[in-house]
């Protein structure tokens, strides 16, 4: 989910809680394992070189190629079918189409897009690959979601895959602008060996809680339901600073102009309706309407793990609390006190079908941690430019901050 990393040391008090790991355990690679990916040609780009900063402490940036085809409908190519066949199948003009990215173009929210990305890969028989949102997209509500030739699935690409990769893309509020190059999702890698991740040990689980590295609970008594191992639940900030008028969210407003994704001097008030508390602690959902909301915890993910977030059970409600859902290693960890800093996972929110009541303080989704492979030399956050870390209640990276 993060879009700047830098070289990061880490202190000589830095907790020992998760040690450095050999080069060959299972879990996600780190940031130098994928340079050394792309050296090896186990990542290549189809057009040019990649860009310096494409590669995040755990993941790497996929980018837009030159062609964007309108279809009818989201499908999933399946076994032994190419992605360019199965579309050929579902209209065998599809080609005459297509829309040039080269000089930017126009997606239209309520389309559906696919687009060849440029990087494509060759895997290792031991390496399997994972897709999420990043953060902007997510927060810009528009849903992507990686198809490779042959998948039964989406966002997943299995060990010892080659060729090429394609997004799906689905503007939801807002159309928007788009160029060969642009990001909108990334990838990430996980060592398997055929067995599954290694888990976090209960040891380990509950020191990282006792220390404080990767939640500051403002409530102590949530602490407590912190038992399932590497689960961390988070809840909803509706008070925002309980002052009256203070504000706790957006909504999508229904009609407005499109959005440049390289622009970063939007207007907030042009595209949201800001949501603020006025003395109750709770809010309705109204059936799929788009809103950005925050959680009452600082969340942290440490050096040597990574974090997806998963949404809540729906039978406790039927509404989606995110998009973009990886969280690289150093996201909202103080460097300093190698703990939880101030950063709060931004939730983007759709009630499906019926209105929901939502109460301050609900449980509405996990956090679900896995261990690095080894510890990344590049960590999320540690420079000014990033552009979330820290972050309380925060829009895209397109918009200005919000004017009082």
């Amino acid at each position: 989910m993060n879009d700047v990393m830098v070289n990061a040391k880490l202190p000589a008090n830095q907790s020992a809680t998760a040690p450095n790991r050999m080069e060959d355990y299972t879990g996600i690679l780190p940031s130098q394992k994928i340079h050394k990916m792309l050296g090896i040609g186990e990542i290549k780009a189809l057009l040019g070189q990649f860009d310096d900063d494409q590669i995040q402490p755990a993941s790497i940036d996929l980018r837009l190629g030159e062609w964007a085809y309108p279809v009818d409908t989201s499908f999933l190519p399946g076994k032994g079918v190419r992605v360019l066949e199965k579309m050929k199948q579902l209209d065998d003009r599809f080609d005459d189409f297509k829309i040039d990215l080269r000089n930017g173009a126009v997606l239209e929210k309520g389309r559906i897009y696919v687009i060849r990305l440029l990087e494509s890969i060759n895997l290792k028989s031991e390496v399997a690959a994972f897709a999420n949102p990043k953060s902007s997209t997510g927060r810009l509500d528009i849903l992507t979601r990686l198809i490779a030739d042959g998948a039964t699935i989406f966002d997943q690409v299995r060990e010892g895959y080659k060729g090429d990769l394609y997004i799906e893309v689905a503007p939801r509020s807002f159309s928007v602008v788009v160029k060969t190059g642009t990001r909108l999702n990334q990838l990430r890698f996980r060592r398997t060996r055929g067995e599954e991740p290694k888990s976090i040990t209960y040891a380990d689980w509950r020191l990282l809680l006792e220390e404080g590295q990767i939640v500051d609970f403002s409530d102590r008594n949530n602490k407590a339901r912190s038992t399932k191992t590497g689960m961390l639940p988070f809840t909803v900030d509706l008070e925002g600073s309980g002052a009256e008028d203070s504000l706790i969210g957006y909504r999508a407003k229904k009609h407005t102009k499109r959005i440049d994704l390289e622009r970063r001097d939007y207007d907030p008030l042009d595209f949201w309706e800001p949501i603020r508390f006025h003395k109750r602690s709770s809010f309705i959902l109204a059936p799929d309407e788009f809103y950005i909301l925050m959680t009452k915890e600082a969340i942290a993910v440490p050096p040597d793990y990574a974090a997806e977030m998963l949404p809540y059970d729906t039978r406790a409600g039927e509404f989606r609390v995110h998009y973009a859902g990886f969280f690289d290693p150093g996201f909202g960890w103080n460097a300093r006190t190698n703990k939880a800093g101030s950063s709060r996972g931004v939730l983007e929110v759709r009630s499906h079908e019926v209105p929901f009541l939502l109460e301050h303080g609900q449980t509405v989704g996990w956090l679900r941690y896995e261990r690095m492979a080894e510890r990344p030399e590049l960590l999320y956050g540690q420079d000014s430019n990033a552009n979330y870390q820290g972050q309380s209640l925060k829009l895209a990276k397109q918009f200005a901050e919000l004017r009082s």
